[in-house]
């Protein structure tokens, strides 16, 4: 287990590698490589099994977006030795809606945002992945809303009793990968401030982050100062105040040349009950899948602190729970 090919230098080599392999070179084939048969991918919309499912949802995102281009930003990862890598890879995703698709008719706007997507890696195959892509961010970017195209996005699957229903533990599957992170202590770090954050200890921000931290939120929402991060934590938490967080995998990593930095995989589970980002309470169950990236500096009031931050949930597979449960299209 945790096994690499001498083609590859190291974990991100890899990572990056097949990223553009597979869609800035066009070689989608080489998913039947690099993908497992049976991969199982989890995203905020849903769960699929088997690599012929990505094969055809890269075809289709490459028909849409014709010019879409995928730029690692950061891998973080854990793994090795006696049990499989986890990749935690942090893209910039940009395209011109061209063409239409999954996002709707052809708009001729381009967009840009964040994905973060959890890979799981055997003997150079991903046998496992977590996605959360910001669907907010690019439907805003390509001339709508997030409410507005899941109520769309509803009708077009036949209404709230037939339409497709978001992930939840419920209809999760076990797949191979069973590991948790590593104890690396920017990760305990990073995991620690989120969990008091949500626990509505919002004066933490001003504390733990430093006073000129950039944030890339949902929404494709670029946040300056650790205030603005602040309130954007506390827009997601007012709507589902008593929901349960939950820290799923955990990553601390330092080394190559960069700053320390961490990676969480995230979730809320509770009811839409109170007024937040996602307007008036509904009393909507929602699961909120989230992950989110941390790099460190040297300038907090108390020491290392929060430099840069992205955090992604996705606005669409939260909205839709919302408009189900209230039986809207």
């Amino acid at each position: 287990m945790g096994h690499l090919s001498n083609r590859w230098r190291d974990l991100p080599h890899y990572i990056l590698g097949i990223t553009r392999e597979i869609w800035e070179d066009r070689g989608i084939e080489t998913l039947n490589r690099y993908y497992h048969p049976e991969l199982l991918v989890r995203t905020p919309m849903g769960v699929s099994r088997g690599n012929r499912g990505v094969i055809a949802s890269t075809l289709a995102t490459l028909h849409e977006f014709p010019d879409r281009q995928l730029f690692g930003e950061d891998v973080i990862w854990s793994g090795g030795g006696d049990v499989d890598f986890l990749s935690s890879h942090r893209i910039i995703s940009t395209g011109t809606h061209l063409a239409d698709g999954w996002f709707g008719p052809a708009s001729g706007r381009h967009f840009q945002v964040r994905i973060i997507a959890d890979c799981a890696v055997r003997d150079d195959v991903i046998i496992d992945e977590w996605l959360v892509r910001d669907n907010g961010g690019i439907i805003r970017q390509l001339g709508s809303e997030p409410k507005a195209f899941a109520q769309a996005l509803i009708a077009r699957e036949g209404g709230p009793a037939s339409a497709s229903r978001p992930f939840s533990p419920a209809i999760d599957q076990t797949g191979p990968y069973g590991a948790s992170g590593n104890g690396n202590e920017w990760g305990v770090r990073y995991a620690d401030t989120l969990t008091r954050i949500m626990a509505a200890d919002f004066g933490l921000v001003e504390r733990a982050y430093d006073r000129a931290a950039l944030g890339e939120h949902a929404g494709a929402r670029s946040l300056i100062g650790a205030r603005a991060i602040a309130d954007s934590w506390l827009s997601l938490r007012s709507a589902f105040p008593s929901a349960r967080f939950t820290i799923h995998h955990r990553i601390g990593l330092e080394g190559d040349l960069l700053a320390p930095r961490a990676a969480l995989r995230w979730s809320l589970d509770g009811r839409h009950e109170g007024w937040g980002a996602f307007g008036a309470p509904t009393g909507a169950t929602v699961h909120i899948m989230g992950m989110a990236h941390a790099e460190f500096g040297p300038f907090g009031d108390g020491g290392p602190s929060v430099r840069r931050e992205c955090a992604l949930w996705d606005e669409i597979a939260i909205w839709k729970q919302i408009l189900i449960h209230k039986g809207e299209a």
